[in-house]
């Protein structure tokens, strides 16, 4: 019968462009989970203000385990939004504000608690600075005596893993994140087509947003290692007045 079915004039020309047919639609929907995942990630907030920060107090390593973070996150709301769409909608509906406040409140506190440490001496004993000057980096400072690495922070150390776990949280507390996957997964529509495409479409934001990111993690350890201690200072009190200027914002009605 498939020889029979083959031999019939345009039935083998029909299934080859159904097959490159799919094959266009699930690269156009991973185009746009790309495009969705770079258009959530790219505006500068206050995660991005404070992914910058953790590359320029802790180094790259550290930050690019909140990059991934942020993106995990980005990733998992993208993957409720085309499973349980209208679900989510339905959750959140009439509850924006309460959600804004409890963003808002997380980040101002964050951002609080950065001035204050600030303030506090950062480094001690003979090798130690001025008070309130931020030391290089962990894994990127500068060379000490004999090729050391001159290591500490305002924060301390801070492993990757416990970086990924708390830009995380603060990327999960705005649940708002995945009100714009569900508005952009239903006006897809069957563009996704089906399973197989709405999977590369998740897939793609979450590399759309990681790439991003890992772009923030890297520039903010990059500024770290040419700033010296009073640049990184004053640029760390400036992020953190800045994510404390979007915290109020995010309350603000309108």
């Amino acid at each position: 019968m498939a020889r029979v079915v083959a031999g019939i004039p345009g039935c083998g020309g029909g299934i080859r462009s159904g097959r490159l047919d799919a094959v266009h639609g699930l690269v156009g929907a991973g185009v746009a989970g790309i495009v969705a995942g770079l258009a959530v990630a790219v505006p500068l907030g206050a995660i991005g203000v404070l992914l910058l920060q953790e590359g320029l107090l802790h180094g790259r390593s550290i930050a690019v385990g909140g990059a991934v973070g942020v993106a995990a996150v980005d990733l998992s709301y993208a993957a409720l939004a085309v499973t349980a769409g209208t679900g989510v909608a339905a959750a959140l509906h009439g509850r924006e504000t309460v959600v804004r406040w409890v963003a808002g409140a997380v980040l101002a506190a964050v951002a609080l608690r950065g001035l204050s440490r600030l303030r506090r001496p950062t480094r001690s004993g003979p090798e130690g600075g001025q008070d309130g000057v931020l030391p290089a980096a962990p894994d990127d400072g500068p060379a000490g005596p004999a090729g050391a690495v001159v290591r500490g922070g305002v924060e301390g150390r801070r492993p990757a893993v416990r970086s990924f776990w708390r830009f995380v949280g603060l990327t999960a507390v705005n649940p708002l994140t995945a009100v714009y996957f569900v508005s952009l997964a239903a006006g897809l529509g069957d563009r996704l087509g089906g399973w197989g495409g709405a999977a590369l479409f998740v897939l793609g934001v979450g590399v759309g947003s990681l790439a991003w990111q890992l772009v923030l993690a890297v520039a903010g350890a990059t500024a770290g290692r040419a700033l010296g201690g009073w640049g990184r200072t004053w640029t760390a009190a400036t992020g953190h007045l800045l994510v404390l200027a979007l915290a109020i914002a995010l309350v603000m009605p309108g």
